[in-house]
């Protein structure tokens, strides 16, 4: 029985399958002595090196939620400073699931399962996040409808939303989009800063968690999101994925 090269690379726990194609197509891939290409096969018995350094599969799935600090880099590279694997210091290799801009705070998903993340991430599937965000002067009935009915930014129109004001300055905000830092771009357009940003919901996950604390997902919780993402696609071009901000 063999794996494409990069299902087998994400089930290790390295990355996830869209960060494998990167690293294969990088040349710092190889199967043995040879060097990977898109679409290659693992058996079993095989080798597989990233950088030089062999990768195992991992033995067990990990899912975390993660209450992430303002201040804190969503990324797995650890020459990066204040970056997210060095914080939370996982005995285990982990990874991200999607993103969240340094200063904004709250749930931040991070797993070894290389197959969740684009099921969750997939800007067709239309999965939940939710957020709380503070402004930098009073919220009007007209920003709330602008907001909720998409706002041009990054050349498209974002998809329609769901938008709730909580008091003169704080509003609530239910994406299924996730473009690069999203929420601060249609409050600029609108002429309001973001003072403060806040991720409260992914899916069915909800934080409630301390500020830079982390616990395993319960046996309920995964259940119920791996029913969420059982019809989700998998797959499609990179331009698809929601980078979660």
């Amino acid at each position: 029985m063999t794996k494409r090269i990069n299902k087998y690379i994400s089930e290790s726990g390295f990355c996830s399958r869209r960060e494998a194609d990167k690293l294969v197509a990088e040349g710092r891939v190889r199967i043995n002595d040879s060097l990977a290409e898109p679409g290659s096969q693992v058996a079993e018995s095989d080798v597989v090196y990233v950088d030089g350094k062999s990768i195992k599969l991992q033995q067990k799935n990990v899912y975390l939620a993660f209450y992430k600090p303002v201040g804190i880099e969503t990324t797995t590279n650890q020459n990066v400073r204040n970056n997210v694997i060095d914080y939370i210091k996982y005995p285990e290799r982990i990874f991200p699931i999607g993103r969240l801009d340094k200063a904004s705070e709250g749930l931040l998903l991070l797993t070894n399962d290389g197959d969740i993340v684009n099921k969750i991430l997939r800007s067709r599937n239309n999965h939940e996040k939710e957020y709380t965000v503070t402004v930098n002067k009073p919220i009007t009935e007209r920003f709330i409808s602008r907001m909720t009915n998409g706002v041009p930014i990054l050349d498209t129109v974002t998809k329609k939303c769901k938008v709730t004001q909580i008091s003169q300055y704080v509003f609530k905000i239910v994406l299924t989009q996730g473009l690069n830092r999203q929420i601060r771009r249609m409050c600029e357009y609108l002429g309001y800063e973001v003072t403060a940003l806040k991720r409260i919901r992914i899916m069915n996950i909800v934080l409630d968690l301390p500020v830079g604390k982390f616990r395993e997902l319960r046996v309920d919780e995964l259940n119920e999101l791996q029913q969420l993402i059982a019809e989700s696609h998998g797959t499609a071009e990179n331009s698809e994925i929601d980078d979660f901000d």
